[in-house]
């Protein structure tokens, strides 16, 4: 039985995962944090690589379960099928990606998916605003890529929590008050 949470955060470009997943990682005991970005081969030998980096992964993982730790990573492999979805990339990943995500259901962990967004959709114009971030050639930091990825992040998780019910599928609404959303995520995840 697991004794440790996998607590995976997505959301487009502006929802605020460095922030969340930083209070997460300081605010849950023995928690180690993860930031993630892809390759940045967008080509289909990209595929290729993103499938081996996160079969890796989830390798990884699988020796970690039941050890008493826990993981928060700021994107992982969901964040390469909403890219592709969105056609960011020249191939499909979604053969891979629920490949990964059947093996990922099956670690030993309690699990949570996070997923931000924006209700307020005008608040990304000025989020996006970034002076100190690295930006991708194939996700350029534009309002209207982000309410795309949104909409795509949302409905992967209903697509996740009907086929895993085991993973806990969590749709924090990010705007509100920054304490507000803190207290929701420890109401739900329970730490």
């Amino acid at each position: 039985m697991a004794n440790s949470k996998l607590i995976v955060v997505e959301g487009p470009q502006g929802a605020g995962k460095t922030t969340i997943t930083d209070y997460l990682r300081y605010t849950i005991p023995y928690t180690n944090l993860y930031r993630l970005c892809g390759t940045a081969d967008s080509t289909p030998t990209g595929k290729k690589k993103a499938e081996t980096m996160y079969r890796d992964l989830v390798e990884y993982l699988k020796k970690l379960g039941n050890q008493s730790i826990n993981l928060v990573f700021d994107r992982t492999f969901f964040t390469e099928e909403n890219y592709c979805r969105l056609k960011y990339k020249e191939y499909s990943f979604t053969d891979v990606y629920e490949e990964l995500l059947e093996d990922f259901a099956k670690l030993d962990f309690e699990i949570y998916y996070v997923t931000l967004y924006l209700e307020d959709e005008s608040l990304y114009t000025q989020r996006l605003k970034r002076d100190n971030k690295a930006v991708p050639k194939y996700a350029k930091f534009e309002a209207e890529k982000s309410i795309n990825q949104q909409k795509v992040y949302l409905e992967m998780s209903d697509e996740i929590e009907k086929k895993y019910p085991n993973i806990h599928c969590l749709k924090i609404e990010n705007s509100k008050d920054l304490e507000l959303t803190k207290q929701e995520l420890k109401e739900k995840i329970g730490f």
